[in-house]
């Protein structure tokens, strides 16, 4: 008898049976269904199986938990059900069918404003810096700036706009990379095609509204005249210019053969979309981006923009949930080119803020409660430095009446910030070091907005929490049976403690019971790995790791168990003493298919302390849209009580960041 006979017939019955599943395939920890109809899973049901950990469904997958052993399960239920699995990527595609159309544009939005958004923070900081030195007098009654009386701070001042021309003029170019790069084509023709855009003999887009249309130069071809206008800063034009490139050029790779396939493609591809871009598709998408712009800013600064801002603060964060939210990118860097600055993004942190006020008072009720407080410090962290997932889905929408005090105080106070008429220099870190990139003449308003985005969700969630929160929910039923050890036991992993390392402890060889950092870099606690199969310990107790180096070395002599020979994101160990670890490179990593993984070891292998295992490039990792923060979980503890350092800086192979006994 198969090993999960039992719990694959069970599966398969509470799914839907054989005809409602359309793909499956598994990843290191977890079994992914594409399903014709999601409501015909039995949640409840499934997650009653031995084997099975929990589910959620993500981007149009249904998700079964497995744990390190879905290898085999995925083996016998492919077996069982007669079912052909195919790839991640396939099973990608496939799960794009269950999303709307909507859903799936937002989606590739989203990812194609990933990458650069980084680059858009700093632009933006970098402009606040610039205007603080030379815009704004602080010196001899009023009348000079700090570029005005220093020769160092005016060089600075020049110099800097080198960097923030490159991120705001130059920004179609970086469009265009990121379309070829997310639809899989050529990414130099799409650098080529946004230099295009931009360059220097064109007239530039900023100053076309200033030129008198005599004045605008052309492209002379006898029969036609093209003006010779560039599209510096403009997002949808360039947005448009990029999704033609792609059409033309997997048009041609379709249907060339492919000994010119070289010659033909690129030639045929670039020609065409550098004179459509020039002369239909970028008039047509600058008079989108200008309208939308337009009607965002008119809604912002019309008689009725409280409501706008209300309406806009209250939603925000649910928008968030859906994933929709991608759109205020494009938005916002629109007004930013067109208007030299947005009204829409300082409502997008005031909105982060107030969420991670509403955990704050959480974590105040729930003081009591040790294991929601490992999800409560660190998710009202994340959240005010504008990384709002941890709180959203790990707390204020668990409980609910936080996220609605939440929606209430970023209403109120996006009616303030609008109201003062805020704006910023470009998109920022959206949480309290957000008010760098706001511009210094509306500091105090901002100020004063980020205090009722503090203030009212706190007091709501303080009035409302303590009413109905129960006594369990606050920990004060559970206050005698804590432990005063400072050990968890296995029989209740996610109480596992937190503990500073020994002064000398933190490096050298590792003692009986220790478990080496995989990687060097920061310790964290489970809770703060965005992803909530891991944050929630459902596949183990453990930590995440915020890498410093590539390199993931053996943490003690094992095993290896299992790897992902295609993806080659994650490793399972088993010790001498029976218990699994796992180590899971990135967040969403599998979706990669291997690019930017290398694997030294095999099933079966048997590594010693501090033998590599992976090596990997977080730089792809960054550049696919994901995290690099890396889980190290113990999957299998058997009787082993943990604890886990946290909150340090670690080197991999030297520093002890699990302990048992």
């Amino acid at each position: 008898m198969a090993k999960y006979q039992a719990d694959v017939q069970a599966l398969l019955e509470h799914i839907g049976g054989k005809e409602n599943i359309q793909a499956v395939s598994h990843c290191m920890t977890r079994m992914r269904f594409v399903l014709l109809d999601d409501a015909k899973a039995d949640k409840a049901e499934i997650e009653k199986i031995p084997s099975v950990k929990g589910t959620f469904t993500q981007a149009g997958q249904f998700q079964v938990i497995i744990g390190n052993d879905v290898a085999s399960f995925y083996n016998e239920f492919t077996s069982h059900t007669g079912i052909e699995g195919v790839s991640k990527d396939q099973v990608k595609a496939a799960a794009k069918t269950n999303q709307s159309v909507l859903q799936r544009a937002m989606g590739v939005l989203g990812e194609i404003f990933a990458p650069l958004i980084p680059a858009l923070i700093c632009g933006g900081l970098i402009l606040g810096f610039r205007n603080i030195i030379g815009e704004i007098n602080f010196f001899s009654n009023g009348t000079q700036s700090l570029a005005d009386i220093s020769q160092f701070w005016a060089g600075t001042y020049n110099f800097l706009w080198l960097i923030g021309e490159a991120v705001f003029h130059l920004l179609p170019v970086g469009i265009v990379w990121s379309i070829t790069r997310k639809m899989g084509t050529t990414q130099i023709l799409g650098i080529v095609l946004g230099l295009t855009l931009v360059s220097p003999q064109l007239l530039n887009g900023f100053s076309v509204a200033t030129t008198a249309a005599a004045d605008i130069p052309v492209w002379d071809f006898g029969f036609a005249q093209v003006q010779m206008i560039g599209y510096q800063g403009q997002v949808i034009a360039a947005m448009l210019s990029g999704f033609v490139l792609v059409f033309l050029e997997k048009f041609f790779k379709k249907h060339c053969p492919e000994v010119i396939s070289m010659i033909v493609v690129p030639f045929c591809s670039l020609v065409p979309a550098v004179i459509i871009a020039h002369t239909v598709v970028g008039p047509i998408g600058w008079k989108i981006g200008d309208a939308i712009a337009s009607v965002v800013y008119a809604g912002l600064t019309s008689d009725v923009k409280w409501l706008f801002a209300a309406v806009f603060g209250l939603l925000y964060a649910p928008v968030v949930m859906t994933g929709l939210h991608h759109m205020t990118n494009a938005i916002d860097t629109q007004l930013v080119n067109t208007y030299q600055g947005t009204i829409l993004w300082p409502m997008i942190a005031l909105s982060n803020i107030a969420q991670g006020s509403a955990v704050l008072a959480m974590s105040i009720l729930q003081k009591r409660n040790r294991r929601a407080q490992q999800v409560n410090v660190s998710a009202c962290i994340s959240c005010y430095l504008g990384v709002t997932e941890p709180a959203l889905f790990g707390v204020n929408m668990k409980y609910g009446f936080p996220l609605v005090c939440g929606m209430i105080g970023s209403a109120c106070a996006a009616v303030i910030s609008v109201g003062t008429g805020v704006e910023a220099f470009s998109i920022g870190v959206g949480g309290l070091p957000g008010i760098l990139s706001i511009k210094p003449e509306y500091w105090i308003s901002f100020a004063i907005a980020m205090a009722v985005a503090i203030a009212v969700p706190f007091l709501l969630t303080m009035l409302i929490g303590s009413r109905k929160l129960t006594q369990e929910d606050r920990g004060m039923a559970e206050q005698s049976e804590i432990p005063s050890t400072a050990a968890a036991s296995s029989s209740d992993p996610a109480s596992g403690s937190l503990i500073p390392p020994a002064a000398d402890e933190e490096k050298g060889s590792a003692k009986a019971g220790e478990l080496l950092s995989p990687l060097s870099g920061r310790i964290l606690p489970l809770s703060e790995i965005p992803d909530e199969v891991f944050s929630q310990g459902i596949l183990g107790e453990g930590v995440g790791i915020d890498p410093s180096s590539n390199v993931v070395l053996a943490p003690a002599d094992a095993t290896v168990s299992t790897v992902m020979e295609d993806s080659r994101h994650a490793c399972g160990l088993q010790l001498e003493n029976g218990m699994g670890l796992l180590i899971h490179v990135g967040i969403d990593t599998v979706s990669m298919a291997g690019d930017g993984f290398e694997l030294h070891v095999k099933e079966g292998d048997t590594v010693r302390r501090g033998d590599r295992l992976i090596t990997f490039d977080p730089a792809k990792i960054r550049a696919a849209g994901h995290p690099t923060i890396t889980a190290f979980l113990v999957s299998e503890p058997g009787d082993a009580r943990l604890e886990f350092v946290t909150g340090i800086e670690a080197e991999a192979g030297k520093t002890p960041v699990i302990r048992y006994e």
